[in-house]
């Protein structure tokens, strides 16, 4: 029985190798490694697909969520100990960056349909000490932005997008960073957009905020040898630029490609112990990850693996159970919990064929669950 891989990353880059060697030989040649053309052509051109005015290369997601935070925290419009909102169902990246910037991570239970964050418990959760909703597109599907605006809106809340999983993604013909004030991407190579190493972006239509962020990734400097922050040195490189260039142009194929298989397996799976994934806007998910519940999961993923299919879990352990916050966040979010101990990823991407699906299809149906 051959394996069928989660992602193979070697053939999703192999079908571009010519033009990404070519890419990667231009980079070499210029004798220009750091902040050149390539990463300005890069931020013009994702700025442009995102519908925003900046975007700023750093040098990965997490820092960009970090930065936008810190950015804002140098403007005065954020200050140490104030509350961020955020969903507790998420990678712990999105916590980190609230943490790091000695803010406090308010974490809260999301709507059980699409796994992202529930405004109405966003409304709930809204104390004197909250300055910002931070919301999780999560496996590549937007929260419910006009809902969560309108209440940032209507409390003088920062809006921003954690948009790691979501390149491509829109809502109400609205991309993915262009509804928050405010997103941070990750290029990760796994992301829908992944680099051949790690790169992330802050997008936004807020000038002030880019033009801090600009110079914070770069030791606080807009001015070679002159600093106005303390800042820090996460900057996009130009090899990583020159290569999310290439795959920029070929991201919308890919996304057709992941919302083909999604709709296979949502037609296709049937089984009255796997609940799959609702969705509000069927060609507006960005399908990063496709993920199904079942109360008896490791059986599950146990079953496929014998079948040769393999799945992952995202993620295993909330962040507020994780040592890392260990006495700090003792919440009671039994859904988030949940959620964690059921759900399963499977084999989704552009190099995932019809037969491949059908094969994971097949097996999901003849899962037998234990008692």
């Amino acid at each position: 029985m051959s394996e069928l891989p989660f992602l193979s990353l070697r053939e999703v880059n192999a079908r571009h190798a010519d033009e990404l060697k070519a890419a990667a030989a231009r980079v070499i040649d210029s004798g220009w490694y750091v902040l050149g053309e390539e990463v300005a052509a890069f931020e013009r051109e994702f700025a442009a697909y995102c519908g925003v005015r900046h975007a700023i290369g750093v040098g990965n997601g997490l820092d960009a969520l970090t930065l936008i935070l810190r950015g804002y925290l140098g403007l005065g419009v954020l200050a140490e100990g104030d509350e961020v909102i955020v969903p507790g169902n998420t990678f712990i990246a999105s916590f980190l960056a609230i943490s790091e910037n000695r803010l406090v991570p308010v974490p809260v239970e999301p709507d059980p349909a699409d796994f992202n964050l529930d405004p109405a418990r966003v409304a709930q959760a809204i104390g004197p000490r909250t300055r910002a909703i931070m919301a999780v597109h999560l496996y590549g599907q937007l929260a419910d932005m006009r809902a969560l605006a309108t209440l940032a809106e209507r409390h003088r809340l920062l809006l921003i997008e954690d948009a790691a999983q979501a390149h491509g993604a829109s809502s109400r013909g609205r991309c993915a960073g262009a509804w928050g004030h405010a997103a941070g991407f990750s290029f990760f190579p796994g992301k829908n957009l992944g680099a051949l190493g790690d790169a992330g972006m802050v997008v936004t239509d807020d000038e002030a905020l880019a033009r801090r962020i600009a110079a914070l990734r770069n030791y606080g400097s807009a001015e070679k040898y002159h600093h106005l922050f303390q800042g820090i040195n996460s900057r996009l490189d130009e090899m990583q630029a020159a290569l999310l260039r290439v795959k920029l142009k070929y991201l919308d194929e890919d996304l057709a490609w992941r919302r083909r298989i999604a709709r296979r397996y949502r037609e296709g799976i049937r089984h009255p112990w796997i609940r799959l994934p609702e969705v509000r806007e069927e060609e507006q998910h960005a399908w990063h990850l496709f993920v199904l519940r079942c109360p008896r999961r490791d059986a599950l993923q146990q079953h496929l693996l014998a079948h040769g299919i393999h799945c992952q879990v995202h993620y295993p352990v909330p962040p507020h159970r994780q040592p890392a916050y260990a006495g700090g966040l003792a919440p009671d979010l039994p859904l988030t919990e949940q959620l964690h101990r059921e759900v399963l990823s499977l084999p989704i991407g552009p190099i995932l064929r019809d037969e491949d699906a059908d094969r994971v299809i097949a097996a999901c149906q003849s899962f037998e669950c234990p008692a």
